[in-house]
């Protein structure tokens, strides 16, 4: 599953390729691909034909595109101090990718293109129309135009614009470890209260979002931490550890463009991260640590895989999770 930096790489490309384009056509060729928006496919196109794309913004996994009607300096009534009042929400699930297709590249179809947005640069015209495509083999991931409301804290609802508005369907998702706005010492004290095991409040997207079962195998390691560590014994600098190690890790794999195990995730382009190379542990079952020589274990993990150096990280004597 696309994890934080992988939807990072996607958000930085959005922005530097389609931004203060006009959608121009909307083709939903799966239904199931917007069964989040509300109103239905037919729905879904009337909302976003002639609307341009403001901004991309990321908050965790979930990325959107602000809209402002085509002709509009402003915000959606027309007033220059008027924000955006809803965005295209993208949530990439298991397999799904956002690809910008363009000149010959716009005759090219993937036998999983689920819906197609053709776009028009702004002074392009039609010759310069651009095709931004919603590929997704598995079809757990959906597209759907949403409403935004004001962030609790009046800080940007995500990284990618100023604006303080989030899509209403991720108002309950905590900010991420690499979003300005985050208070490190609040995520502490949340982990700290629960009641758990600290690899399933590192995965609690309402606690800090972004962190998928591959990163939070690899900052575990780092910060010497068992996944089955009670939450309620953790020490402060313990917990501040393991989210440094979290940080850390993603930004390196951003600066790789993202983790990639097979051709299902790509960025816009179409190419594959390769930060799976960096990996210490996350499916290294039978390696050798890469800090002292022990073997990987792999454990059952909430019907997925966990991945531990048996000796950095031991496994507590009263761990229940």
């Amino acid at each position: 599953m696309p994890e934080l930096p992988e939807v990072e790489t996607v958000r930085d490309g959005l922005g530097r390729h389609v931004l203060g384009s006009r959608v121009v056509d909307v083709e939903v060729l799966r239904d199931y691909s917007v069964r989040r928006h509300d109103g239905g496919p037919a729905d879904f196109r009337d909302q976003l034909l002639g609307q341009r794309l403001d901004a991309a913004v990321r908050r965790g996994k979930f990325l959107w595109l602000p809209l402002v009607p085509g002709g509009s300096t402003g915000g959606p009534t027309g007033g220059p101090d008027d924000g955006p009042a809803a965005a295209l929400l993208a949530h990439l699930g298991m397999s799904g990718q956002l690809l910008v297709r363009s000149g010959p590249g716009l005759g090219e179809r993937s036998p999983h293109l689920r819906v197609r947005l053709v776009l028009e640069p702004d002074g392009a015209g039609p010759a310069g129309a651009l095709a931004l495509d919603f590929v997704d083999q598995r079809t757990f991931g959906h597209l759907s135009v949403q409403d935004l409301v004001p962030t609790p804290d009046g800080a940007p609802g995500g990284l990618g614009a100023d604006l303080a508005a989030v899509p209403a369907p991720v108002a309950h998702i905590g900010r991420d470890l690499l979003d300005p706005a985050l208070r490190r010492d609040d995520v502490v004290d949340a982990i700290r209260r629960r009641r758990t095991g600290v690899k399933r409040a590192l995965l609690d997207q309402t606690i800090v979002s972004g962190v998928g079962n591959i990163y939070a195998d690899e900052a575990l390691w780092r910060a010497r931490l068992h996944y089955a560590r009670a939450t309620d014994t953790l020490r402060r600098p313990e917990a501040h550890r393991l989210l440094d190690a979290a940080a850390e890790v993603m930004t390196e794999a951003l600066a790789q463009g993202g983790t990639s195990f097979d051709a299902l995730y790509v960025n816009i382009n179409g190419q594959s991260g390769y930060f799976s190379r960096s990996l210490a542990v996350y499916g290294q079952e039978g390696e050798p640590c890469p800090r002292c020589g022990t073997p990987v274990r792999r454990d059952e993990f909430m019907n997925r895989s966990s991945y531990t150096c048996p000796r950095c990280q031991p496994r507590p004597r009263n761990g229940r999770w």
